[in-house]
């Protein structure tokens, strides 16, 4: 069967056939909103017994309309689809919705569009629907009579959810209906974007009856579907449920099923997709609903595309539901073509009693922070703006409000940082609401109504540059500190000509001076302090190097330099350089270590490079950190001795001269441990760790090719929550991966890591080094050479050739852009760490390489089996 061809038929004969029986059950967190009823008008849905509340005061824009009375048939009574609310005006129209359990809670929304004929005028319209700041849908009406009705499972960023209908010129939008449903959190597990539902079907159920609300506790609609030409059904007048399995499909869809009609044939269905990079969730819901005799069993397998999809046989439990899922979506498929074929020990034929299908939907762009927004629509509520300000203030960036710019920094919330509301007829003079706009920089109050005093709070916004509130009726005297501002340049104020405080005017005369004599006397107390620290450096040098020691922690952890050559067989094994020294490899009984010895000719600064090593080896552990081990300082013998890494760095294994070509998914993994070390050094512990030197000959990998960050010797530390960087007088780092901006400012912060991190994943999906010396003049950057080509071709000429195109296309593209964001020229664009870590997790869920399939039985009981062992692509 063609399951894609058969859906809208089943929506339309589900809404003319539908039946259901109004039963008291909490419908507590619902929100059910009927579209273009007058206001005032809530009900009891007479099919559900979902109460239904009026949109008016939830929007103030759009039109209503009644459907045409050729539509309001009893076949088609539903009452929340009899009126629409049409939006003639505007590029964007939104709802807000604002769901009792707040934000990082999973929900089911849908919305319903029944067009009707509303407008007379019988022009199917199509338009996009938008989910908080992203595309979600589009909706195509095909016929009047038909609803379009997409579903979201969806967890929110933020307390508020946008539901957007945009005009994309090919009609006006409108909608029926819109509807939040609460989902327990374990529910519907995805390890990326929101699941939109593409097919939820009851199988076997030839009574034509949708199933929802109160027989599914979370108002999920499931059509039926039976093909009488090949497939039988089998059911139950008995309950199949159980409270243990947390999908919690109702017994009346487990108590039918399909099953072939001739026993001898599968069962099958398909479906086919837009394109081989779109990534589905399947459930898919079984329970033997026949009391078997001991002569009798039922067993079958499932296989997609000729495969085997489960690597064990399915046996039905008797009344207990069953759900099968993946935890990982399945993609990189043109067709989904299922086949339920039962095993040799088998006497009865394969059972299907429900499916369900997601098409994952990704969440790409942040939301503007809840407390701006909040600002933004208090301003909206407060003044009576009557501009179309709808949805987000500032994203998507091509709907930024009228009036408003935004700052945009890579994957962080976008910032308000302008904000004009000139002649808008304000005639409130509260606006302590803007003080939550902490980042403005330019706000344009001139020729409203204003009156009172102008707020102190003005003059305390750090970012506000430009501040013009001529043309408005305020008394009393300009605050001090925004003519302090005005004064010292930092502020460009426009205001009448006002009174001005008499200990400002006496100010004004005379700060100058007082300012430059105290920047004199400071700079010389600043040069005696130098001078003074200068000498006690010294002294305290001279003392440590006469005793060779230093405070280092651990005593237990000092080897001598005899020991050391004991432990390096007299240092015969060189598995590493590095700038101030060798690495040799030793063992400590059976533990095999590395040994990093610095140089007589880098004393000094390998001195430097052991203690700052030492001091962060001992204080910090993570998995994807290489662990301490011991240290020599044993007179000019200077070493450091952490764990070995059995397959040395990631430098040679992607060298053109490894023959051995790591495949996509232990890059990606690589990648991905690497993120992981340097969040933790980042954001996992008080003080923040900026390594300095992050680069591939850094990054070393275990026996199982498990990657962790090394070498800390040029790496520190600065309390991120107190100090926004660190000022160097001496850059460190290597050429092609060092942050340009650190660079030219000497003004040190984790982001200048992210920039060598993003030319670090560069090469690992290249395979070519960060400069390309190939004898061009001057050199090629690998950053600028990725740029080009995303612009000229596409990923196959990206990724490694080695590789032979054994990688999946939508993973390549989001690594790239990932690590094309990482390398942006200002530091304020580049993501966090944090951030770099989920991108790179989402990668790795698109890997065409087989995953898990879980069977859950009605009981919590999980069986887990890698498809990688026995499904075949």
């Amino acid at each position: 069967m063609d399951v894609q061809k058969f859906y809208m038929l089943a929506v339309l004969l589900s809404v003319l056939l539908s039946e259901a029986t109004i039963d008291a059950q909490d419908t507590s967190g619902f929100i059910s909103i009927d579209c273009g009823t007058p206001e005032d008008t809530n009900y009891n849905d007479t099919r559900t017994g979902i109460n239904y509340i009026s949109d008016e005061g939830l929007i103030n824009t759009g039109e209503i309309y009644p459907i045409s009375p050729d539509y309001t048939s009893n076949t088609l009574s539903e009452k929340p689809y009899l009126t629409v609310r049409s939006f003639p005006e505007g590029k964007r129209n939104c709802y807000i919705l604002k769901p009792a359990s707040g934000k990082s809670n999973k929900y089911l929304i849908r919305a319903t569009f029944l067009y009707g004929n509303y407008d007379g005028q019988n022009k199917l319209p199509q338009f996009d629907l938008h989910l908080g700041v992203d595309y979600w849908y589009t909706v195509n009406i095909t016929q009047a009579s038909l609803y379009d009705q997409p579903e979201i499972v969806h967890v929110p960023p933020s307390d508020t959810i946008y539901i957007c209908l945009v005009n994309t010129g090919k009609g006006t939008p409108f909608i029926s209906s819109l509807e939040l449903r609460p989902l327990n959190n374990t529910m519907y597990p995805s390890d990326s974007g929101s699941l939109s539902l593409f097919v939820r079907f009851d199988m076997g159920n030839n009574g034509l009856k949708t199933v929802r609300y109160k027989d599914d506790i979370y108002d999920r609609i499931w059509l039926p579907l039976v093909f009488e030409t090949t497939q039988a059904t089998i059911n139950t007048t008995s309950i199949v449920d159980s409270p243990t399995n947390f999908f919690r499909p109702p017994s009346t869809v487990m108590s039918t099923a399909s099953t072939p009609l001739d026993p001898t044939l599968p069962l099958t269905f398909n479906w086919d997709t837009d394109s081989v990079t779109d990534r589905y969730y399947i459930y898919m819901y079984f329970a033997e609903l026949e009391k078997l005799q001991p002569n009798q069993t039922r067993e079958f397998n499932i296989f997609l595309n000729g495969g085997l999809y489960f690597n064990q046989p399915i046996n039905p439990l008797y009344l207990r539901p069953q759900t099968l899922y993946g935890s990982k979506a399945d993609t990189n498929y043109s067709k989904y073509d299922f086949s339920f074929i039962k095993t040799k020990n088998s006497t009865l034929p394969p059972v299907l009693n429900a499916l369900e299908a997601f098409k994952v939907v990704d969440i790409l762009h942040a939301q503007t922070g809840d407390l701006e927004t909040a600002a933004m629509y208090s301003i909206k509520s407060s003044y009576r703006i009557s501009r179309n300000w709808q949805g987000d203030p500032c994203a998507p960036q091509e709907y930024v409000w009228d009036g408003v710019n935004c700052s945009y920094n890579g994957f962080n919330s976008p910032k308000v940082i302008s904000l004009n509301l000139s002649s808008s007829g304000i005639t409130s003079s509260t606006l302590a609401v803007i003080a939550n706009l902490s980042n403005l920089q330019t706000l344009d109050l001139s020729n409203n109504k204003l009156t009172g005093r102008i707020p102190d709070f003005l003059g305390h916004m750090f970012f506000l540059k430009v501040l013009n509130i001529k043309g408005n009726n305020f008394t009393g005297p300009i605050p001090s500190q925004l003519l302090t501002n005005s004064q010292i340049g930092s502020l460009l104020l426009s205001a009448d000509g006002l009174p001005i405080n008499e200990e400002v005017k006496k100010k004004k005369s005379n700060v100058v001076l007082p300012i430059v004599a105290s920047m004199s006397a400071l700079f010389v107390i600043l040069i005696l302090l130098a001078a003074l620290w200068i000498v006690r450096m010294k002294q305290r040098e001279s003392q440590r190097k006469s005793n060779n020691m230093y405070s280092l922690e651990s005593k237990n952890k000092q080897f001598t330099y005899s020991e050391i050559l004991s432990i390096t067989n007299n240092l015969q094994t060189i598995i590493g350089r590095g700038g101030f020294g060798i690495v040799y490899h030793g063992k400590i009984g059976d533990t095999e270590v590395a040994v990093k010895m610095f140089s007589s000719a880098s004393m000094d600064e390998g001195f430097k490079e052991l203690v700052s090593e030492f001091n962060v080896l001992i204080h910090v552990h993570h998995k994807n950190l290489t662990s301490l081990v011991g240290y020599c300082i044993d007179g000019e013998h200077l070493g450091i001795i952490y764990e070995y890494m059995a397959n040395g760095d990631l430098k040679g294994h992607l060298s053109e001269r490894n023959l051995y070509v790591l495949n996509w998914q232990d890059r990606l993994q690589i990648a991905l441990d690497a993120a992981q070390g340097l969040e933790y050094l980042h954001h996992g512990i008080k003080n923040a760790i900026v390594h300095r030197d992050v680069k591939c000959t850094n990054i070393l990998l275990d026996e199982k090719l498990r990657a962790k960050i090394a070498d800390f010797g040029l790496s520190r530390a600065y309390p991120a929550e107190t100090v926004t960087h660190v000022s160097t007088n001496r850059i460190a780092g290597t050429p092609g991966y060092l942050d340009p901006e650190y660079q030219n400012t000497g003004r040190l912060t984790e982001k200048s890591d992210i920039y060598s991190f993003g030319i670090v994943i560069l090469e690992i999906l290249t395979g070519k080094p960060a400069i390309m010396d190939n004898n061009p003049n001057p050199p090629i950057n690998l950053k600028n050479w990725v740029g080009w080509i995303m612009q000229q071709g596409d990923m196959k000429d990206i990724v490694d050739p080695r590789l032979m195109g054994e990688f999946e296309v939508t993973s390549a593209k989001k690594a790239v852009e990932i690590a094309m964001a990482c390398v942006s020229q200002e530091s304020a664009d580049r993501p966090t760490m944090t951030q770099v870590v989920m991108a790179l997790k989402e990668c790795l869920a698109m890997e065409t390489i087989p995953q898990e399939k879980t069977l859950m039985d009605s009981d919590g009981q999980i069986f887990v089996h890698s498809k990688s062992m026995s499904m075949s692509r």
